[in-house]
């Protein structure tokens, strides 16, 4: 968007309330309208969109995971059409993206991996996991110490598959719509791991 020298030759003549007051709100209203925005989340700047199987996300929602008063890691969902209702998050098609921002010190892999454990067990039934199990054993092989400042992205692909990143680099990935499901479901489901990171993720919705 450019700026004409008939459009600035007007400013100029305008009243000198126009030139404090309308003119400073114009030029604000011109910034805001031009830059990108990332969302801050206890200090963490969370871009606004991903790219995901060659698709602009936007960001649905990013809040944090906390722990006995402790904040362990700050939580974002990416989609490519807003959604406030976890089912619709959780089952509708097309790439989604959560990515993991720590805060805290050291979450060591036992922990991680024992979360994710607990996480599948809770929204899923005992025929539900005897299928996701193996899936659930391949995805907790590509974990290791998570220390502050760093990143997890969990990419979800329209063909099924989901890929782990961390710190950049690529750690493998698990095929299966069902598994997809399931791990969205333990920040989504109906016994997320942290109530307050969801209903972030999902801008107040349930």
């Amino acid at each position: 968007m450019l700026i004409s020298k008939q459009q600035i030759s007007r400013c100029e003549r305008q009243p000198i309330w126009w030139k404090c007051i309308g003119l400073p709100c114009l030029v604000f209203a011109f910034l805001l309208s031009t830059s990108v925005f990332a969302a801050e989340v206890e200090g963490v700047n969370v871009p606004d969109t991903a790219m995901v199987a060659g698709q602009s996300l936007q960001l649905n929602g990013a809040g944090v995971r906390t722990k006995f008063f402790f904040d362990i890691y700050v939580g974002a969902l990416y989609l490519s059409h807003p959604a406030h209702q976890a089912k619709q998050a959780i089952e509708d098609a097309g790439p989604k993206r959560v990515s993991m921002y720590f805060l805290y010190g050291e979450v060591g892999r036992e922990k991680l991996t024992d979360g994710w454990v607990a996480g599948f067990e809770k929204n899923q039934t005992k025929e539900a996991m005897d299928r996701l199990k193996p899936l659930l054993k391949q995805f907790n092989a590509m974990f290791g110490d998570a220390r502050k400042g760093d990143v997890y992205i969990f990419d979800f692909l329209p063909d099924g598959t989901t890929t782990v990143t961390f710190k950049g680099q690529k750690k493998g990935h698990v095929q299966g719509e069902d598994f997809q499901q399931a791990l969205l479901a333990v920040w989504l489901g109906k016994h997320p791991a942290d109530k307050d990171l969801k209903k972030a993720m999902l801008r107040g919705g349930d």
